[in-house]
């Protein structure tokens, strides 16, 4: 089989694009290759596409990345990430500060439920977060202390807006471009046969191991909130991503005594309405439909009329916490536990997982 070439996210790039841009206005020399850390604590090096001072001034810059998606079917491989980098003199209040904006090609945020709020440029908090730090390198780099200075940083993709268009971007609320994305840093190939060929992998593992009990999770973070819990083997935890079915079916071929089962709201409610293969690619959750199904599952005893016009799961389980409906949040994981005892035939624990990592509901 074919090893899959790992790429580099739309955050990444916006990062190290922004450190290039800051160094080139804080030194006067354009940059052409550059290392940015990532939130795994690695270094990573990117070629820059250009780096330029901008009106022949110290204090602003401008430099770009090509994406590279490595092996993924991205929209976004292969487009330009653009950084221009404004530096001035810091006043009282400002004195250090980062300010992260989005330019042309960039979405806005127009309705709730995403981690970001209403009326801000679609750049996610991590690729922020790796953005800022990228800038402070640039400045210990450069002998410079950025306390003297406020930074602005304008991130913007040529075309995004036309290439947004083949997103759920619009169905989402970001309107008028892509969004800068990414949580580690690194896009990974989503191959159905890299993925399936590792999880048989792993299991067949932890049955050598003597492994009784196996775990399996969405991602990392639903997968560090399990292994905090379960206090089970490393052997047993099982990164199953997206493949829900194929991993339960794995668990019962392999004869496991149990299977517990990891999950943020999206996946667990998509359990829950038995969906099989649980990534965006192979359907979006429609939340209307997701909300008739929450309302039929609590049999209409329960007025849930606050839930129309969610837009996305993430808001639906917002307005259920805010209404105090742990009643309905606990009924959706009892279902996501039906589905998955009736398709592997085993024992199946369900845990709730919130992006903080806490797990808020075992059933």
């Amino acid at each position: 089989m074919k090893r899959l070439r790992s790429g580099y996210t739309t955050g990444a790039c916006a990062a190290a694009a922004a450190k290039g841009a800051a160094l080139t206005a804080l030194t006067g020399e354009p940059v052409s290759r550059i290392a940015i850390p990532f939130p795994d604590g690695r270094n990573i090096d990117f070629d820059l596409a250009g780096c330029r001072p901008v009106d022949g001034t110290w204090r602003s810059a401008v430099c770009s990345v090509i994406k590279d998606a490595g092996d993924d079917p991205d929209v976004t491989n292969g487009a330009e990430i653009v950084a221009e980098v404004v530096i001035v003199e810091a006043n009282a209040g400002d004195a250090g500060a980062i300010i992260i904006t989005g330019g042309p090609g960039i979405g806005m945020v127009t309705k709730p439920g995403l981690a970001l709020p209403i009326g801000s440029h679609a750049i996610n908090p991590v690729p922020r977060a790796m953005i800022r730090k990228a800038v402070e390198e640039a400045f210990a780099a450069s002998g410079q202390k950025i306390g003297k200075y406020s930074v602005q940083v304008e991130i913007s993709i040529p075309n995004g807006e036309v290439l947004a268009r083949h997103t759920l971007n619009k169905r989402l609320g970001i309107i008028g471009g892509l969004s800068i994305l990414g949580t580690t840093g690194v896009v990974v190939p989503i191959s159905s046969e890299a993925w399936t060929a590792t999880i048989t992998a792993s299991m067949d593992v932890a049955r050598e191991m003597r492994v009784r009990e196996i775990v399996l999770s969405t991602g990392r973070t639903s997968e560090k909130a399990m292994e905090e819990r379960c206090r089970l083997p490393e052997e047993a935890h099982v990164m199953m991503g997206d493949y829900l079915e194929f991993s339960l079916l794995e668990a019962s071929a392999h004869h496991f005594a149990r299977i517990h089962l990891g999950g943020m709201w999206a996946k667990i409610l998509k359990a829950a309405m038995a969906i099989p293969q649980t990534h965006v690619r192979h359907g979006a959750l429609d939340a209307e439909s997701a909300v008739s199904f929450l309302e039929n599952l609590t049999g209409r005893k329960t007025n849930l009329d606050y839930l129309h016009g969610s837009n996305t799961a993430r808001e639906i389980l917002d307005r259920l916490q805010r209404h105090g409906a742990d009643a309905v949040i606990r009924r959706a994981c009892l279902a996501a536990r039906d589905y998955c005892q009736s398709v592997s035939g085993l024992p199946v624990s369900v845990y709730l997982v919130l992006a903080t990592g806490r797990i808020i509901e075992t059933v």
